[in-house]
Order: C-alpha cells, then structure tokens, then sequence
C-alpha cells in the first residue's frame, strides 16, 4: 500500500501535526453517516455515532470484539464514569480500501505498537435554524489516550465548528482551525487539551458536520 502525503508541520509538529490524506476517498465515507443511530446519552438528539475498535498489523485490520466506552470524570466531567455503547460501525464502511488506509494513517503517523487498541468514533453533529450542534458538549478537554486523530469527513451547510488545541483550559490556544474535508489532525493527548466550537446553518436548512476521531488506546472496555 502506498501512502501519499501532503503534510503541513505546525510549530509544535512533535506534538501536533496536521495532515492532508491522498489516499484516503472521502465521498466514500458519505452515505455512512446517514445512517447513524442517535446519541443517547447526549440531550438535544443533535449528534449521531458509532464506535469500533481495531488493530492495524501489517497493512491489515482485525476488528476485535464489541464493548463499552468509558471515561472518568476527570477526563469527560459531563458523561464521565458512565459505560456508554454505541452500535459498531457498518460492515461496508470497514471493508472500505480508504477506511483501512485512514486507521493506517493514524497508526503509522503515531508510530503505534503492531498490538496497540485503535479506537475509531464516526461522529455526525447536526445543526438547525433553531438549535446549534456542539462537537464538543464535555467543553476544553482531554481525552484520557495516547493519541487522537480527527478526520475531518464533510461539513454541509455550516459555519464554526473551528477546532482548538491548548497546552492549558485557561490558556489561548497554540492551533485554531476549521478541518476541511481529507484533513488529518493529529494529537499528543498527554500534552494538550481540544475543543471544536459550535455548528450553525449557513442558510435557513439543518446543516451537518461529519469526522472520524481515532484514539489509541481506544477507551473501550470488554464486558
């Protein structure tokens, strides 16, 4: 498999890095995001998910069993010490050649252990007139991993939605950027919190914002 990249290095590059994937199709990815189930344990019905975990060995991944997502209050003070469980992602989307090259991508840049948990969210957020959508509910956070990768799929009809990284919750941040579609940001999760600002409608319609987070480790729990 032949990765191609086009790689803008930030100041701290050792820390964060934001890349453009050639390799990764994104309109691929499209259709799988309207059909996503509802977030439960969010109030507003305004974000969609769902929530795998993978291995990436030798340019293969190995799906690997179903289970819950934990966090503790320290990390997600707003959905913290809660086990939630979202459905796994579709069958389709996984055998994807772009969706493989994306958890690659993550795993490579990372320099992960050919062992080490990937956890990948497919997360719609979605906007309306009459109510904004938040990505980030929990507000500036970290997430309590190693690594984050956010992959920035479709943004439809919205303006914000800008992302955030600081190397302290009451500091200006170090990066401000909206991610625009093939984009790939990736994240020392030890040395800095995140924050996506709210979406809203660019004309009086819902409008959507589409990503893929990555964590490793992946934060599910077995049963």
């Amino acid at each position: 498999m032949q990765q191609v990249w086009e790689s803008t290095e930030l100041e701290y590059a050792f820390l964060f890095t934001l890349k453009k994937v050639n390799s990764i199709n994104s309109a691929g990815f499209k259709p799988f995001f309207n059909n996503l189930p509802t977030d439960p344990y969010l109030k507003g019905n305004y974000r969609s998910r769902r929530l795998s975990r993978f291995i990436a060995a030798e340019d293969k991944l190995i799906k690997l069993p179903h289970g819950y997502l934990f966090q503790g209050k320290d990390y997600n003070p707003l959905l913290g010490d809660i086990k939630r469980e979202f459905a796994e992602l579709e069958d389709g989307l996984v055998e994807l050649d772009s969706f493989k090259n994306l958890v690659l991508a993550f795993s490579e840049s990372c320099k992960l252990h050919p062992e080490a948990e990937i956890g990948v969210h497919q997360i719609r957020t979605i906007c309306s007139p009459h109510n904004l959508g938040n990505p980030a509910p929990e507000g500036i956070h970290q997430d309590g991993t190693d690594f984050i990768g956010i992959f920035a799929v479709n943004r439809e009809n919205i303006q914000g939605g800008e992302t955030h990284l600081y190397t302290a919750k009451k500091e200006k941040p170090v990066f401000s950027k909206i991610l625009n579609s093939g984009e790939l940001l990736l994240v020392n999760d030890h040395e800095f919190f995140h924050f996506t600002t709210p979406i809203k409608p660019q004309i009086e319609a819902q409008g959507t914002r589409d990503v893929f987070v990555l964590t490793s480790p992946s934060l599910l729990i077995d049963y």
